[in-house]
């Protein structure tokens, strides 16, 4: 059998996988079982029972599929696997995310799928084994390992109570932790008890990887003249002060920029018809971030390091 059809029955066999274990039709194509080989690690002329369960970012993971399967995807295709098919394998829980580190945050760029231990049991049998007999086992434990994986994510979670008592935890990374420091830190001292949060996300949502719009009160902005933004169109945070009629504007730096001029002039133009003063903030985890980004800040803006936060 030559590499083609090598290719042609693994792909084959992959699907006869992914729909035994009721995956959608999205994720039994071409991609996704792809994708599911690459993760199991499994070349062309490979035996199931050497399957693996290597930790592989989204890139690594294209690269294996460009060297074993000849098929080359562009690096614009990334946020494709991921969302459309590695996302659905997490939920369906048959991939680990940050295997070796569950607080990662969700834009790191270290990242990594990988096949978890009853899935790998599955592959090993299969095609002549018991791996009927384990596809059952595995739906039959979904729920248990679906509550697993959730209280271990929970564990990870960064608690934040807002300014008016309500509690929230959003997913684990620094870019949320200052989120965090910017409610329970800056926000007593600067903003102070008629403070109350309009937005705040959770980094996660952006890239549809659970997350959510952890507050976001429309109806309160456009009462004080902010127009319908989607939301990563605002700052980091807003919080306004209802005695000073001050809204607070903040950007959290730990990846992206800071309010720069262009960033200050965007959010004016889209605040024209704003009714109450605002008020400009660049947030940093650290005196070296703030360094990092010192040139790009915009005048008559403000800065709050974390680290120093008086």
């Amino acid at each position: 059998m030559d590499i083609k059809e090598k290719r042609n029955e693994k792909l084959k066999q992959a699907k006869i996988i992914l729909n035994a274990l009721g995956m959608p039709k999205k994720q039994k194509n071409d991609r996704s079982a792809w994708v599911f080989l690459a993760l199991a690690n499994i070349k062309p002329h490979d035996s199931w029972n050497s399957a693996r369960s290597p930790l592989l970012p989204t890139v690594e993971i294209m690269q294996f599929i460009r060297d074993h399967y000849g098929q080359d995807y562009k690096p614009n295709s990334r946020e494709t696997i991921r969302r459309q098919t590695l996302h659905q394998f997490g939920q369906a829980r048959m991939v680990d995310r940050n295997r070796d580190n569950p607080a990662r945050a969700t834009n790191s760029k270290d990242n990594n799928y990988s096949l978890n231990d009853p899935i790998l049991k599955i592959l090993k049998e299969f095609p002549e084994g018991e791996w009927g007999k384990f596809i059952t086992e595995y739906k039959g434990n979904f729920k248990e390992l679906t509550e697993i994986y959730e209280r271990k994510l929970e564990l990870e979670k960064i608690p934040i109570t807002l300014l008016n008592g309500n509690k929230i935890k959003l997913s684990p990374g620094k870019h949320n932790q200052l989120h965090a420091d910017i409610i329970h830190e800056f926000c007593p001292r600067f903003v102070g008890k008629g403070g109350r949060v309009l937005y705040i996300g959770d980094t996660a949502s952006s890239r549809n990887e659970g997350g959510k719009l952890m507050v976001l009160e429309n109806k309160y902005l456009e009462k004080i003249g902010v127009p319908p933004m989607c939301h990563d169109k605002l700052p980091d945070v807003v919080v306004y002060d209802e005695e000073r009629k001050w809204l607070f504007m903040i950007e959290a730096v730990t990846s992206h920029g800071p309010v720069s001029p262009k960033r200050w002039h965007e959010l004016e133009e889209a605040l024209s018809s704003c009714s109450v003063g605002r008020v400009y903030v660049t947030a940093f985890q650290d005196k070296a971030e703030f360094r990092r980004n010192a040139a790009d800040i915009a005048w008559e803006t403000e800065v709050w390091i974390s680290e120093n936060p008086d």
